[in-house]
């Protein structure tokens, strides 16, 4: 049986990285953990094979999506840059219609996931700024001020719903 080796492609910058992560380490301060998993990283090099040149198709995508957002652009232009650097050029040249496809759809869920995480966000600061109304012990104005995802007029319609119930 072969031995099984683990690998995580990392596209960041590699700075002061090191070669081999711990799933205790990372993850779990170094406690002692049933299952130990250590997997070696594999960074950007000078290489010019196909994992080298994902890495630079995800760092030309990651400046692209600072430029122009999470955006159907963002992914042309990178699409673009690659190959005109020859990276990733014959695959991207065979299957831009797939790739363009996919990566919207990553965009898409992480725009639902951002909306859901805004969404339990403010939920959350509006039960505080419903307890802190029902306490009486601070104006709108510095609810307000602890609680800035609401704002004045939503706390004042709050405020109404809360008198009306009592």
């Amino acid at each position: 049986m072969p031995k099984p080796e683990l690998y995580v492609i990392f596209t960041g910058n590699k700075g002061q990285k090191t070669d081999k992560i711990s799933l205790s380490k990372e993850f779990f301060e170094g406690e002692d953990i049933d299952i130990e998993v250590k997997a070696k990283v594999i960074y950007e090099s000078d290489k010019d094979d196909i994992i080298n040149q994902y890495i630079i198709f995800c760092k030309v995508f990651n400046e692209q999506t600072k430029q122009y957002g999470m955006t159907q652009k963002a992914v042309m232009e990178t699409i673009r840059i690659c190959r005109d650097r020859n990276v990733l050029s014959e695959y991207l040249l065979d299957r831009e219609k797939e790739v363009v496809t996919i990566m919207m759809s990553l965009f898409d869920e992480e725009q639902i996931m951002k909306s859901f995480i805004r969404s339990e966000r403010h939920d959350a600061d509006r039960e505080t700024a419903e307890r802190l109304i029902k306490k009486g012990k601070m104006t709108l104005e510095d609810i307000a001020e602890c609680v800035p995802s609401l704002s004045l007029e939503e706390l004042r319609e709050l405020e109404a719903e809360i008198m009306q119930l009592a």
